[in-house]
């Protein structure tokens, strides 16, 4: 849900982190005039080995030198040409590549055609991807290089290009002899039947891959060739290959990245696995580039550019994009913002493994973003279309075709990664992945937000209609990734709370901004507002137009900064005018900002939390009806009751990013005001509020017994989970560290002290009363007391560590201000515990919390 909108588990991370991811990969442009990047040139070679070859050149150096054509290509030869003319001649495959081809850049895109069961990937997933070139080399030999594009010198009379050159070498994969040249000398034969047979990484799976499918060395005699075709502009290989295999057993690894199990290699020692490569040119000159605004939610790719006129070196970063332009003639009405159609409309196919009753929502989830792209002045620019089954020239794995493709899978996900050209960030094809079982993620959503206003959500098993149009804006969204369009995190806050339950407005507007946001479904909206599905659902919407507009549309200029720029004043404009096109920085690792956050909606998370709950107590007081079916041993109520408790912690995770918070809007500096702004201190009071009430006084309707009795043993209390998770999260040391610093900077900022104060009166709020203490606010009191005392005494670091991403550990709390403040609260607390304790009423709570002095007196004196 790329490369992940619904991430693939740690083990599967790829592209869509490419995602993705996604999902969150990265490059960058060049003006217009200026020549497409270039690897380092080839090593010098033996005469006629880098140009055009005479005919029968080199042929008499040795026994194993090139033969004549008609030696090599037989009359038994079974031919197609294409990118490369693939022959067959009895069991030997040859590749006739022209001498136009060489030391061109060539996508090799590797998917899994068939996979054994158990392994975690699925028929139609990507394996592997590289760029490579075939070049002439020294004595007979042509060499397979695999392109890295990290850096690069356009102008090859510059100095600078040959040190750059001198440190940019691709490495060689392969060298195969020339076996013959061609009939007319304008390309080489060579036998690439051993090449593909074997275990090839340009072509075949990574180390990486190998480790975690504990996969080890091939075994030829079980590997073979099954087909290869050519077509124009790329050429498909078909491999079957068979590795030996452990089952995976065994002592635990220390990877954070765990490997899979698959039980062919427990019963065969084996792995069998159907591959396919596909081969395909890339443009000579690299399509045009759009340069990076982090401002329009756009992943990117790329590399560094040197010259001699530089003072620093420059980066060239730019968007990830399909070529969408408009037919030559119709150029100027395009520039005039008339609609015009593109020369090559995007068009998906739907894998023939799905199932036919969700194809059509499936099509219209992909067809929906065509009147987002009317706006960038393209019609019929995106299709959807059924495949053509009875088609032997398309196959599935074919490059030239982007396909939704069908898992069959208990995983709980889709994803939406693409393959570009690293040069320009051009789109090549996508292989959208949905798994089979996305559909019970969807169920649980619907229903643990929408039960209360829709009838229809209050069953275990969704009516087909209601389904199909969950799977149609789930496609909509995994489209929009391979479009090229990030998560924007940040477009429901730009939804006023009570619009989401005003019928007219959020049926003709959304709930959220944007599709490509994690706002599942209108929470917010109460029985008593009559909201339709059509102000419940996700939909395309002002912000995925606009970026639409700004990645695909026309803008004016001759070079690319110059197009930036217009871009730059056209944004400004724009967001002036409609702030519901703003994009949030959560996608760059902004977790502080509490506009930009996952699965919320509007721009009040405390209120919008309010009404959630309101739905959630009358989903519960139901759900032992809901979730009733014939012969359910009440796993149905269980596992909504999970659900339930999970959305109830998703409104508390809302509500607690506010505290400690702080906003970050990116400016160019044509925008007035602060790009970091401290988070109100009226809103985190309002936040620390909204915690004491709603969660850390106990909250009962949680505890329907009527329910916990028949799915939870009594020794279990998630409620209890709930607040003390919720706790020692408001008390970390990240947070606190970072209300410090915001005091330093921000003399109005929501200081530790008032927070800690607030905090106190919430959750020992029985001190004022002399009311019984319940058992989970017991627990939760004990909490605060330990959380409270661990942070003037941290316990030593140890164990092993490991840090995604480069994050840093937080600061010492004990040179901090946080240390001062604790130990202040701490003793005030001592003193209010021991003056209450001394008559308490109630047995249990006074021996409570005469415990309690007696922890914070033991910490105190520990030396």
């Amino acid at each position: 849900m790329q490369r992940t909108w619904f991430l693939k588990r740690m083990a599967l991370l790829s592209v869509t982190v490419a995602l993705c991811a996604p999902s969150l990969a990265q490059r960058r442009p060049q003006t217009p005039p200026a020549p497409a990047p270039q690897s380092p040139a080839p090593p010098q070679a033996a005469p006629g080995a880098n140009g055009p070859a005479m005919p029968g050149a080199g042929r008499g150096a040795s026994s194993n030198g090139p033969k004549p054509y008609k030696e090599v290509i037989t009359e038994k030869a079974k031919s197609s040409k294409g990118l490369f003319t693939v022959h067959k001649v009895d069991d030997k495959y040859y590749f006739e590549i022209a001498d136009s081809v060489m030391n061109r850049d060539i996508m090799a895109i590797t998917r899994f055609s068939k996979i054994a069961a158990g392994a975690g990937v699925y028929g139609g997933e990507q394996a592997n991807q590289q760029v490579l070139q075939f070049e002439k080399g020294p004595d007979n030999k042509v060499f397979l290089r695999v392109v890295t594009l990290i850096a690069t010198a356009n102008d090859s009379t510059q100095p600078i290009y040959k040190a750059v050159r001198n440190s940019s070498v691709d490495p060689i994969a392969a060298a195969f002899d020339i076996k013959a040249f061609s009939k007319d000398s304008s390309g080489v034969v060579l036998d690439m039947t051993d090449f593909f047979k074997g275990d090839n990484q340009p072509v075949s799976l990574s180390s990486g891959t190998k480790r975690r499918l504990s996969l080890s060395s091939l075994a030829s005699d079980r590997s073979y060739i099954e087909s290869i075709r050519s077509y124009p502009i790329n050429t498909e290989v078909r491999t079957v290959k068979t590795f030996n295999a452990s089952s995976g057993f065994g002592a635990p690894s220390a990877s954070p990245f765990p490997s899979a199990s698959i039980p062919a290699a427990n019963t065969a020692g084996a792995v069998t696995m159907e591959l396919n490569t596909s081969f395909l040119l890339l443009p000579k000159v690299p399509a045009a580039k759009r340069l990076v605004d982090p401002r329009v939610g756009y992943f990117a790719d790329d590399y560094t550019v040197y010259s001699d006129d530089q003072q620093k070196v420059e980066q060239a970063n730019f968007i990830v994009r399909w070529k969408l332009e408009p037919k030559a003639e119709d150029i100027e009405k395009w520039k005039r913002g008339e609609l015009v159609e593109p020369v090559k409309p995007i068009v998906y196919y739907i894998d023939p493994a799905t199932p036919k009753k969700w194809r059509p929502f499936l099509i219209q989830g992909v067809n929906d973003w065509q009147a987002a792209f009317e706006k960038a002045g393209f019609k019929n620019a995106i299709m959807a279309k059924e495949w053509p089954e009875n088609d032997p020239t398309m196959s599935l794995e074919d490059a030239r075709f982007s396909v939704i493709r069908y898992f069959a899978s208990d995983i709980q996900n889709a994803y939406g990664p693409n393959a570009h050209d690293p040069r320009s960030g051009e789109i090549i094809e996508s292989h959208i992945g949905w798994y089979h079982n996305v559909m019970e993620l969807l169920h649980d959503w619907y229903f643990v937000q929408t039960a209360a206003v829709d009838t229809e959500a209050r069953k275990m098993k969704f009516d087909d209609e209601l389904m199909g149009q969950l799977i149609r804006f789930v496609s909509s969204h995994e489209v929009g990734h391979t479009l090229g369009l990030r998560h924007n995190m940040g477009s429901s806050s730009k939804t006023p709370v009570e619009k989401l339950r005003d019928k007219s407005w959020v049926e003709a507007n959304g709930h959220t901004a944007s599709i490509m946001d994690y706002a599942r479904f209108n929470y917010v909206a109460q029985p008593e507002d009559n909201i339709s599905r059509k102000g419940l659902f996700p939909r395309i919407g002002d912000y995925d137009n606009w970026a639409i507009e700004w990645g695909y549309g026309y803008a004016p200029g001759k070079t690319e900064e110059e197009q930036k720029l217009t871009l730059s004043k056209k944004y400004i404009d724009r967001l002036a005018k409609n702030p519901r096109i703003w994009f949030g920085s959560y996608e760059y690792g902004n977790f502080n900002d509490p506009r930009t956050q996952s699965e919320d909606l509007s721009d009040n998370a405390m209120k919008a939390s309010e009404y959630g709950i309101k739905n959630l107590k009358r989903i519960m007081a139901n759900l032992p009806e809901y979730t009733k079916e014939e012969g359910d041993r009440y796993e149905n109520l269980a596992k909504m009751y999970r659900q339930l408790a999970g959305q109830f912690n998703r409104y508390i995770g809302h509500v607690s990013r506010n505290i400690g918070g702080y906003y970050e809007t990116w400016k160019s500096v044509e925008q007035s005001g602060d790009v970091y702004e401290v988070v109100p201190k009226a809103i985190q009071k309002d936040a620390v509020s909204f915690l004491n009430k709603q969660v850390f006084n106990t909250p009962d309707w949680m505890l329907d017994k009527n329910i916990l009795n028949k799915i939870s043993a009594p020794v279990s209390n998630q409620v209890s989970s709930i607040q003390v998770n919720t706790l020692n999260s408001l008390l970390s040391s990240s947070r606190l560290s970072g209300m410090v610093s915001m005091a330093a900077r921000d003399a109005a900022a929501y200081n530790v002290d008032e927070f800690y104060a607030d905090l106190k009166k919430g959750i020992f709020s029985e001190l004022a009363s002399r009311g019984k203490i319940s058992p989970e606010r017991r627990t939760l009191q004990k909490a605060y007391v330990d959380r409270m005392l661990s942070i003037l005494n941290p316990a030593p670091a140890g164990g092993l560590t490991i840090s995604f991403g480069g994050a840093a550990a937080p600061s010492d709390l004990g040179r901090s201000d946080v240390s001062s403040v604790t130990r202040a609260h701490i003793n005030q607390l001592k003193a209010e515990l021991s003056t209450a304790a001394a008559g308490y009423p109630d047995s249990m709570s006074r021996y409570h919390l005469q415990d309690l002095v007696a922890r914070i007196k033991d910490a105190m004196e520990k030396k």
